[in-house]
């Protein structure tokens, strides 16, 4: 409407003139003439109309004033509350046009909240995988089951109040498995997956301990209301001190040979402690055991505290096949899938993400990335481990080799850049890989970035800083395109399975010298259970678990270990 205005507003016309122009008009007996001016007067007044008649069409076709200034004044509003959001991020907020995952991820969250939910596909390629729409279903109603009994609902309500007495004696419409924060960082992100697995496969409302750092480190991933167990839950002052011993302790309930009955009507516990740790006795391992799952669906909370990744074992249990394969029919995307619905990093952690990949990574042409835990006593770093970790890059022909002879050498065409994203407690490896490359060029010509976001010296777990940086480092690995990993390494396992990356996976040296071999490539993407149980429940006797079916197998790094794998005679 301004610009329709001016256009008819006589001093705005003047300035659209030139001085002659304007004398020639004031003067018609100039020596300019009177044709002359004439002429020049139509040709004014053709331009007058044809302005305004072009901006009665922009008015006309165009939205009403106030509808432009409320779409102004939204778009303002929305600059300014991301401006004043906590966390800011350099980069626009773009949205992928697959910001779902193909359906694994649910729609309607406020994407502000928790940026990293719906950005993250674009940083990463097209995801190679698709879920199977039996297991998008099943994570619509698991959601639908956490909204109607999460936390201070009114069946959570009841449900603890049951959990106070201490004993139930009829079923109720909410039961829960609690998952206790126990160990490191990648022990945790494997073993909540495992927890909410298992909740799914039970109809369970999974609640998670927000220990010291877990809210400040993870999205909520359910909608509206949250997973994180409430700090005036009536148990949580004795989690730290559940163990083997506890009396609630399934493994020492089943050794006393507790009486649980109460088909005729008499009591069962309230809830039980599951202690699923690497030291988990014979008794507690019957966890495991279809017959064990029938009486435990009958208790309405599950504590469980774990610092293994037990997938591979849920697997093996009769009761749960079937429903695992509707889940899963490619059995190493497992761990994959459920990372990616479950784990996003908050605001605070996307942003350490986002500004390092873009600082050091965006650009190259393929990034490569290396991740080194140490087991070996004693100060790094040592010689024999980086022996190896070259060998096993320059083997597999994920970096190239060095020149020692020549000083430049010319690649023909523009050449290709490698960025090497290096992750360990020493900054050692990272400062000898990164002399080497800058003192001598590479046989192929192709320019190589050596990069290491942190070097903490050592594992510092109850730090929140330090796990920050630990599950930046994560998420960044987990966006390259190749991988080399420590044997091990529960934070290797977690970055190759968000990224859907078969690593390569560095043998554990023995006697300091750098094995030969130095790598193998892994079966598959899915991590390793590092304690599982060999026993087999029906004939109730020792065997191999890692022979019994062909898609749980031994792990590479762990030779008693299990892993997924897919047997192809099965897709």
């Amino acid at each position: 409407m301004k610009r329709f205005k001016q256009n008819l507003d006589g001093d705005h016309l003047s300035t659209h003139l030139d001085l002659d122009t304007r004398n020639a008009l004031r003067n018609p007996d100039r020596k300019s003439g009177f044709s002359s001016m004439k002429v020049m007067g139509i040709f004014v007044a053709g331009l007058i109309v044809f302005s305004v008649l072009f901006s009665v069409n922009v008015v006309l076709r165009d939205p009403p004033s106030d509808a432009v200034f409320e779409t102004s004044k939204a778009r303002v509003l929305e600059v300014e509350h991301k401006k004043d959001s906590e966390d800011q991020f350099s980069q626009s907020l773009e949205v992928p046009k697959d910001k779902l995952l193909r359906g694994l991820l649910a729609d309607g969250f406020d994407e502000g909240s928790c940026v990293s939910r719906y950005q993250s596909a674009s940083y990463r390629k097209e995801l190679p995988y698709r879920p199977s729409s039996y297991l998008i279903s099943k994570l619509r109603s698991y959601e639908a089951l956490h909204k109607r009994c999460g936390p201070y609902t009114e069946f959570y309500n009841k449900t603890i109040e049951q959990l106070k007495s201490g004993y139930h004696t009829s079923s109720l419409d909410c039961n829960y498995v609690v998952w206790i924060s126990f160990s490191g960082l990648g022990n945790r992100i494997l073993t909540l997956a495992s927890a909410f697995l298992y909740a799914v496969l039970t109809n369970r409302v999974l609640l998670v301990d927000p220990g010291v750092d877990m809210v400040d480190l993870f999205c909520e991933p359910f909608p509206e209301v949250s997973w994180f167990l409430p700090m005036d839950f009536p148990l949580k002052n004795q989690f730290d001190s559940l163990d083997q011993k506890s009396p609630h302790c399934y493994g020492k309930m089943l050794k006393k040979n507790t009486n649980f009955t109460n088909s005729d009507g008499s009591m069962m516990p309230s809830f039980v402690y599951l202690h699923l740790a690497h030291d988990y006795d014979d008794q507690d391992k019957l966890f495991f055991c279809s017959q064990d799952q029938t009486f435990l669906q009958k208790i309405p909370w599950l504590i469980m505290k774990t610092d293994n990744y037990f997938v591979p074992s849920l697997f093996l249990i009769p009761s749960f096949e079937q429903e695992l394969n509707n889940l899963f029919p490619r059995k190493e995307t497992a761990f994959h899938f459920l990372g990616r619905y479950l784990f996003h990093p908050t605001n605070v952690v996307w942003g350490l993400i986002t500004r390092y990949y873009q600082a050091y990574l965006e650009k190259a042409d393929e990034r490569v990335g290396i991740q080194i835990r140490v087991f070996d006593t004693g100060t790094g770093p040592f010689q024999h481990v980086f022996d190896q970790i070259l060998a096993c890059a320059v083997k597999e022909n994920l970096l190239p080799e060095i020149n020692r002879q020549d000083f430049i050498v010319s690649p023909l065409g523009t050449p290709k850049s490698k960025a090497v994203l290096m992750t360990s407690l020493s900054s050692g490896y990272f400062e000898k890989l990164r002399d080497m490359y800058w003192e001598h060029p590479t046989v192929t010509g192709e320019v190589i970035g050596i990069y290491q976001p942190s070097h903490e010296e050592y594992q510092q777990t109850e730090k929140l800083m330090h796990n920050r940086k630990a599950w930046t480092e994560m998420y960044l690995l987990s966006l390259t395109d190749v991988l080399v990993t420590s044997s091990w390494s529960t934070f290797g396992y977690v970055a190759q399975s968000l990224g859907g990356l078969t690593p390569w996976i560095l043998y554990k040296p023995e006697n300091r010298t750098a094995p030969d071999p130095p790598c193998q490539r892994a079966m598959s993407m899915e991590p390793c259970f590092h304690a599982p149980p060999f026993y087999d429940c029906k004939a109730k006797t020792g065997v191999d678990t890692g022979k019994l079916v062909p898609h749980v197998r031994h792990c590479e790094d762990m030779s008693w270990g299990l892993k997924l794998v897919d047997s192809y005679e099965e897709l």
